[in-house]
């Protein structure tokens, strides 16, 4: 079985990028990178995770001040697009582009990468069914999968972490390993069900 979907237009992803940026959307929201990392995580994950949770994570627990129900209804379809089109992705072994440089290195005038943005939010996903990820029966694998994305976050104090983190050739590497992970974790906790 295979299954696909229409992916968001250049237009419909700057719709949503704007609505991040607007008043309307919770000062605590994702951003649209940021999206695509939790939805990355809560499409590879050994659970099925229903909209409306990780919809509150997007949101930060916060109702945005929609405009009107159009806009409501507008933006969570769009979102329910786009966590169908990385689930598609995924499903059918298609390497999944990550919206932004894989690099540590922050823009000038910003404090955080994109990447490194991106990586905190796919670890929000993951937290959502940590025991799951890291102690069900995949869980060395997983962690082990996990590794460079926990790093590359910055989420994590232990000493070894921080110590890979500061090596800018090993952190190079596992940035650049980030697509290839994607994948292997979802074959990881989906390749059964294919």
């Amino acid at each position: 079985m295979s299954y696909a979907v229409t992916p968001l237009t250049d237009d419909e992803l700057d719709r949503l990028d704007d609505f991040f940026y607007s008043d309307a959307a919770p000062e605590e929201s994702l951003d649209l990178i940021g999206v695509h990392g939790l939805l990355c995580a809560v499409n590879i994950g050994p659970e099925k995770i229903e909209a409306d949770e990780w919809l509150d994570v997007i949101f930060n627990g916060e109702e945005p001040q929609w405009q009107s129900a159009g806009e409501k209804t507008e933006i969570e379809d769009l979102l329910l697009r786009l966590a169908k089109e990385i689930g598609s992705t995924l499903y059918n072994d298609e390497e999944l582009d990550v919206p932004c440089d894989l690099t540590i290195v922050p823009e000038p005038g910003e404090d955080l990468s994109d990447l490194v943005a991106w990586t905190q939010a796919f670890m929000e996903g993951v937290f959502l069914r940590e025991e799951l990820w890291l102690d069900g029966p995949q869980a060395d694998q997983s962690a082990e999968l996990l590794l460079p994305i926990m790093v590359i976050s910055d989420l994590f104090d232990e000493k070894e972490m921080k110590q890979m983190r500061k090596d800018k050739s090993i952190c190079a590497g596992m940035c650049a390993q980030v697509p290839e992970l994607l994948i292997d974790l979802f074959l990881l906790f989906h390749a059964p069900e294919k």
